[in-house]
């Protein structure tokens, strides 16, 4: 099931930041034109310390409309959370299975 994500009802977890423990999730995302001068997905890996494997994106010729990204994120719970808050402050839509978040272990 895929839901549009609403950081602001998310549950917030106790996140341990001393704990390596790594975690990965699929979200998927539309970004909006205005952004595609900037490295939106390339700030999750050098900002945010994240993997991120683009199973999909759909780009309009020459750049043009919004972009729509299907992307897989890996990275420790504290470094998912910061990057989802970046792109919610971006306005970024996120969409996220609400069941597909798993355990490294």
């Amino acid at each position: 099931m895929i839901q549009n994500l609403n950081l602001n009802s998310m549950k917030r977890e106790s996140i341990d930041p001393q704990n390596p423990r790594l975690t990965q999730t699929r979200i998927r995302v539309r970004i909006s034109q205005k952004y595609h001068q900037e490295p939106v997905i390339s700030n999750l890996v050098s900002e945010k310390g994240l993997k991120v494997n683009i199973s999909a994106a759909i780009l309009g010729g020459n750049a043009k409309g919004d972009g729509w990204f299907d992307l897989r994120l890996e990275g420790t719970a504290q470094q998912i959370n910061s990057a989802l808050m970046y792109l919610s402050d971006l306005n970024v839509e996120i969409w996220q299975d609400s069941d597909d978040e798993q355990d490294g272990w």
